[in-house]
């Protein structure tokens, strides 16, 4: 049995907690560093305060980053160079420069990345795409998301970069569609499997945030089918985050958070175990360059092509006699009224909020 692979963790406070569950729950894997500028509560291997440092002492094979997106090229770069290969979260940089940029780095240095859209690990995502595959929707006519999460104040507060556009006079990456629900997007873009021709998205914020925290886009791919992602952090009631994928011979609705599938003929979603760790997928790959990895970074390619459109939209504010404080979080969150209904009709009828009678999108911009 060989050696587990030497994992450190750059990123480790926040969402990094996540990732060391994640790499405890891998038998091959052994994690000898930590890195983050914030204290680390019993930390379960060396922290360190600076990645070169970790880099240089613990000599992994593995580098997670779990760092803002506007930190990811330098650190990935560094990692690279360092001889060590990378599992990157998502969205992995900010632009297709930087896509090309760390693509040819991680070519100079035979180096591979692997990007953290877990959800492309889905046993799920993989039956429904084989469904469509085998014909059993027939010809696709169109693909609708629907996601309403809640996010408390205190969320938009986490760290200088959350809902900004800007920090320091560098370009930074949030937003809706762009980070939490990042993973939706990647998903319609694995399910149509085709070129984006068209890109039409709206942005509002229902909060004092320079980014925004309700997005709705449409894609329009080079055979004309269509897909309307409808998303916002200010919900009403929870939708964890479901694809309806319609087709001429029926319907499939894919609840990609909790790999639930519904094919058609079917009732009721049915959970589809055995979603494949990215890390564990990582590690077998470097072991054994014929397995595949789930998301090398140029499967992410379309994905980032599509963030300089997202972003180029100017995000609108809600007005302020639709947005409602509420405390059912234990601490304030802001809810906007009717957006439950809007993301639903948007997905179904593959239409923007613009083009449904939706009053907060018709009125005027305090």
């Amino acid at each position: 049995m060989s050696a587990a692979a030497r994992v450190a963790l750059i990123g480790a406070a926040g969402h990094g907690a996540w990732h060391r569950r994640a790499i405890r729950e891998v038998d091959t894997a052994e994690l000898v560093g930590l890195c983050d500028l914030a204290d680390i509560p019993d930390p379960d291997a060396p922290l360190f305060r600076d990645y070169e440092e970790l880099l240089a002492a613990t000599k992994p094979d593995i580098v997670i980053v779990c760092t803002p997106p506007h930190t990811h090229l330098a650190i990935a770069t560094a990692v690279a160079r360092a001889g060590a290969d990378l599992l990157l979260e998502k969205p992995p940089v900010l632009d297709l420069s930087q896509h090309e940029s760390l693509s040819a780095v991680l070519a100079a240095t035979g180096r591979v990345a692997q990007v953290g859209f877990q959800a492309l690990g889905s046993a799920a995502l993989d039956r429904l795409r084989a469904a469509i595959a085998a014909g059993e929707l027939g010809t696709l006519t169109g693909i609708g998301v629907r996601g309403a999460w809640f996010r408390p104040d205190t969320y938009f507060h986490r760290a200088p970069w959350v809902g900004r556009a800007t920090l320091d006079g560098r370009p930074v990456l949030d937003g809706s569609l762009v980070n939490p629900f990042a993973h939706a997007l990647m998903q319609v873009l694995a399910i149509a499997d085709r070129p984006v021709s068209t890109v039409e998205v709206e942005r509002y914020r229902a909060r004092d945030i320079e980014s925004d925290d309700t997005t709705c886009l449409r894609l329009t791919f080079a055979d004309g089918l269509t897909a309307v992602l409808a998303v916002t952090l200010c919900a009403e009631s929870f939708v964890p985050g479901d694809i309806t994928v319609f087709g001429t011979d029926g319907t499939a609705v894919l609840e990609y958070p909790t790999d639930r599938l519904r094919l058609p003929g079917e009732s009721e979603l049915t959970p589809v175990p055995g979603r494949v760790s990215l890390l564990a997928n990582l590690i077998a790959h470097r072991c054994d360059p014929s397995v595949p990895l789930r998301v090398p970074l140029a499967r992410t390619r379309d994905f980032t092509a599509l963030l300089a459109p997202i972003l180029a939209a100017a995000p609108v504010a809600v007005p302020v006699g639709f947005r409602e404080i509420r405390h059912d979080l234990g601490t304030p969150r802001v809810a906007i009224r009717g957006v439950n209904d809007a993301i639903d009709a948007a997905a179904a009828q593959r239409r923007l909020f613009s083009e449904l009678s939706v009053p907060w999108v018709r009125q005027e911009t305090p």
